[in-house]
C-alpha cells in the first residue's frame, strides 16, 4: 500500500508496511538520520518531528496514519523560532552527548510556537518526556528562555 506524505516539504511517496513506525521510513527509507531512535515506546523523545504542527513521536507512529500529513524533521526545521532555539543553544553549549537534542530542539520549537514567552511550568509540560541522559535540563530551561526573548 503506497502512502504520501510530504516531508520537509518534499512530497514522498512509500511502499512499506502499513504498521512501520514513521521513524523507520524516515531513517530508513529517506535517509534522514537527524531523527534518533531511543526507546522505541514514545517514553525518551529521542525521535521527536512535528506532524501537521504539532509534536509527535516517531517511533510508535505507524506511516499509514501519516497520509497527507505534512512532517517536519530536524533537518528541515526553520524559521524565526528554529533560528532562537538553535542560536540558544549553542551559545550556552546546551548538548553534552547530543543525542536527545534533535528531539528536544524540536519539542523547544513546537512550544515557542504556541507559547511566544513560556514560564517554567509551559516549558516542563513542553519538554515533559524528552530525557537527557547528561541531565542538561538547567541549560535546556535557560536556552528555551534565551529563545524568547530572540524570537
Amino acid at each position: 500500500m503506497a502512502i504520501e506524505l510530504t516531508v520537509n516539504g518534499k512530497t514522498v511517496k512509500t511502499d512499506v508496511d502499513p504498521d512501520t513506525p514513521l521513524l523507520w521510513v524516515i531513517r530508513d527509507e529517506m535517509k534522514l538520520t537527524g531523527t534518533k531512535f531511543g526507546c522505541g515506546m514514545a517514553q525518551c523523545g529521542a525521535c521527536t518531528v512535528h506532524v501537521n504542527g504539532e509534536t509527535r513521536r516517531s517511533c510508535v507512529t505507524p506511516v499509514k496514519f501519516m497520509e497527507g500529513s505534512e512532517v517536519t524533521t530536524i533537518e528541515g526545521l526553520e524559521g524565526k523560532e528554529a533560528s532562537a532555539v538553535q542560536k540558544a543553544w549553542t551559545g550556552i553549549d546546551v548538548p553534552q552527548c547530543g543525542y536527545c537534542q534533535s528531539g528536544q530542539v524540536m519539542s523547544a520549537v513546537a512550544l515557542l510556537k504556541k507559547v511566544p514567552n513560556p514560564s517554567d511550568e509551559d516549558i516542563d509540560t513542553a519538554m515533559n518526556g524528552n530525557i537527557c541522559r547528561c541531565a542538561t535540563y538547567v541549560r535546556i530551561r535557560q536556552a528555551i528562555k534565551n529563545a524568547a526573548k530572540e524570537v
